[in-house]
């Protein structure tokens, strides 16, 4: 396959995500203010597209409280920065299972929400953007598990489609692409659609170049897409996504190193992805740029 490079690149940071990250690095945001300074500061710095999770001010723990992702959406938008607003709906499928040899009752960690209580926040918020987690799958801890079933999908799926809120569909494996391709060809999710290739997450598509390349022959040629993978990993795939002719993500979410040893900001992620991308020879797009890209409106403040 010859290599087609895209050469007007738009960059998503994803700002926080929900794992213990927060204990890793003083430098990951928690509270709805820290997360939207962190947010129009990787703005300023070239990403066009914000992922946002919200924290538990307290515990620092990933949550899902409508009253948060208010608070973080009003503080981006009363701001003088202008960025698209993706902010997650793949919160409320999380399951945990006792050990081997007792695995029910489900245990502490598990939070498995209804559809109309994971869409809560959007519906409030009316972000540009939203994420999809399209699939169900072992993810990195022994007992847990992601639980997105097709029929929570196809329901939420309907959910954004009615709001006018575009999904970002999360591919973690082929055969998340699979059903996403199901969800389109259905009439549940508009076309062309977005698709996040999520690489290199245990225990989902692994980062090796034959199967990112086998997820990028995959998507279908009028769909747009981006790619990340995580850790050591993260800026070689900004290379390997631009190569491709997809987009990329970058952000404290998949990765907290800058380098080894230096903790990373989300600014200086970015920062780090805009070099990439222009030495490459590929224009970085801004967020009216994007907009038009992907056909969104943007949105005033709630």
């Amino acid at each position: 396959m010859s290599l087609a490079p895209n050469k007007d690149v738009f960059i998503t940071c994803a700002v926080t995500g929900s794992g213990n990250s927060q204990d890793r690095s003083a430098l990951v945001p928690r509270t709805p203010k820290e997360i939207a300074d962190s947010a129009i500061k990787a703005a300023k710095a070239g990403a066009a597209i914000v992922h946002c999770h919200v924290r538990d001010p307290e515990t620092g723990e990933g949550c899902r409280d409508p009253k948060l992702y208010r608070e973080l959406t009003e503080r981006i938008r009363d701001s003088q920065t202008d960025v698209v607003l993706n902010l997650t709906a793949g919160m409320g499928g999380d399951m945990v299972f006792g050990p081997p040899s007792a695995p029910l009752p489900l245990v502490k960690g598990t939070d498995m929400g209804s559809a109309e209580s994971r869409m809560e926040p959007i519906a409030d918020c009316l972000p540009e953007i939203c994420t999809l987690d399209c699939g169900t799958m072992n993810f990195a801890e022994a007992d847990y598990v992601m639980t997105n079933t097709p029929g929570m999908l196809e329901a939420m799926g309907r959910m954004m489609t009615a709001l006018g809120v575009q999904p970002e569909i999360e591919v973690f494996d082929t055969g998340h692409l699979w059903l996403a391709k199901h969800l389109v060809t259905s009439g549940v999710l508009n076309s062309p659609a977005l698709v996040q290739l999520c690489m290199g997450i245990p225990w989902g598509a692994p980062n090796d170049l034959n199967t990112f390349m086998a997820m990028v022959n995959n998507v279908p040629q009028d769909w747009n897409w981006s790619a990340f993978s995580i850790a050591q990993h993260q800026m070689p795939y900004v290379a390997a996504a631009v190569l491709a002719g997809g987009n990329v993500r970058v952000g404290l979410e998949d990765n907290i190193w800058l380098e080894k040893g230096v903790l990373a900001s989300n600014e200086a992620l970015v920062e780090r992805a805009v070099s990439i991308v222009e030495t490459m020879g590929s224009t970085v797009l801004n967020p009216a740029q994007v907009r038009e890209k992907l056909g969104l409106t943007k949105r005033a403040p709630v």
